[in-house]
C-alpha cells in the first residue's frame, strides 16, 4: 500500500516533467491505476479485521476526491489540446 501511495506523487511529478501533454496525460493515468490499487488493498484490509469501517469510508473518500481532481486534470489537458 506505500508503494502504490508514493507511485501516485511520483508519477503525477514525473508527468509534470514530460515535454508534451500526451506524456504527462499517460503519468497521471498511471497515477489513477495506483489509486485504484490502494482502494483494492483497502477493501481487502477490511474485510480481513485490518481496518475498521469508519477509517475505511474516510479513506475511500480521500481516494475518491484525488481521483475526481486527477480526472479533471487529464480533461483539461485532453480540452487545451483540442484548442
Amino acid at each position: 500500500m506505500t508503494r502504490a501511495s508514493v507511485s501516485v506523487a511520483s508519477n503525477i511529478a514525473e508527468g509534470c516533467s514530460r515535454r508534451s501533454q500526451a506524456d504527462y496525460k499517460r503519468f497521471l493515468e498511471y497515477s489513477i491505476g495506483s489509486l485504484f490499487e490502494i482502494e483494492t488493498q483497502m477493501i481487502i484490509a477490511k474485510e480481513i479485521g485490518y481496518v475498521h469501517e469508519t477509517r475505511f469510508n474516510k479513506i475511500l473518500e480521500m481516494l475518491y476526491k484525488e481521483e475526481k481532481m486527477l480526472n479533471s486534470l487529464i480533461s483539461k489537458i485532453i480540452n487545451e489540446k483540442k484548442r
